[in-house]
């Protein structure tokens, strides 16, 4: 059999970066990709400690040529694609009175709409295969979080696109799947894009709700119980990555399961909007 390869976005840092490292130890051809090179430095010298070998490319999500570009280049460069990470994304902190809808766009188009082009255009290649789509969601794809309006719906329209999808793609023969991590101690808070100071200073009447769930957020990715680090993630995604894989969804630790479970049976919602308010207190 040849090496399956496998395509993950977003790699510079964070779950990506591990991903791509754990994937090609577990025996992938791993294609990492980024929207700029000049940042693959850390990944290459987590390759090099590894004693794994990565094929580092340029993918921008947001950018059709981009993507064309590359992933036309793979199956010509290594005969055929066999796993697909959708992991490119970034954070974003607001409520919408106080940001424009271009803020709130911006938000889907990499987090929603960049999933969207990457998986269109790896479809025809993952049928070809028989292969495999891996998103990387977020336990915000499954409950809704204070502050979080855009991103959350960003993440919950990547997992209705993604279920909607399952059955469709299973009918030819390509396995789909999300994957929920909780917290990470990645730089993903540090790359949000939003100055704490400067946030509260423009939060007018919400400062008090804002200032609350700042504390609760630092409070959870300081938590024992609740972090992970990138590395136990990406080790958690493998068995979603496996193409005899059964199940759909897949959350990366037992916090994000106990917290994704009480959405997905709360069927009035009024745990999930209970458990979030009191976040703001």
């Amino acid at each position: 059999m040849p090496q399956p390869v496998l395509l993950i976005t977003g790699t510079s840092s964070g779950i990506g970066l591990s991903t791509s490292v754990v994937a090609a130890k577990h025996g992938y051809r791993v294609v990492a990709t980024m929207r700029n090179l000049d940042g693959a430095g850390p990944l290459r010298a987590a390759a090099d400690e590894a004693g794994v070998e990565l094929d580092v490319r340029r993918l921008d999500v947001t950018d059709q040529t981009s993507i064309t570009t590359c992933i036309d280049g793979v199956v010509a460069d290594h005969g055929h694609l066999d796993v697909v990470v959708n992991n490119a994304g970034a954070g974003h902190i607001g409520t919408i009175e106080n940001e424009s809808l271009d803020d709130v766009r911006q938000v889907m188009e990499v987090n929603f709409f960049g999933v969207v082009a990457v998986t269109k255009a790896v479809i025809p290649h993952l049928r070809a295969s028989h292969g495999r789509i891996v998103t990387v969601t977020s336990v915000g794809g499954a409950v809704g979080q204070p502050f979080n309006e855009a991103y959350c719906a960003a993440k919950f329209a990547v997992e209705g696109f993604m279920e909607s999808l399952a059955p469709v793609a299973e009918s030819l023969g390509v396995g789909v799947a999300v994957v929920e991590p909780g917290p990470v101690a990645t730089e993903f808070v540090n790359n949000i894009g939003a100055d704490p100071d400067k946030l509260f200073a423009e939060a007018g009447p919400y400062e008090p709700a804002l200032q609350a769930y700042i504390g609760h957020v630092m409070g959870e990715f300081s938590s024992p119980s609740s972090l992970q680090t990138a590395h136990q993630v990406a080790e958690e995604m493998m068995p979603a990555i496996r193409p005899d894989s059964p199940a759909f969804r897949f959350q990366t630790s037992h916090w994000a399961r106990e917290f994704v479970a009480r959405k997905l049976v709360d069927h009035r919602g009024a745990s999930v909007v209970g458990l979030t308010s009191g976040w703001l207190r």
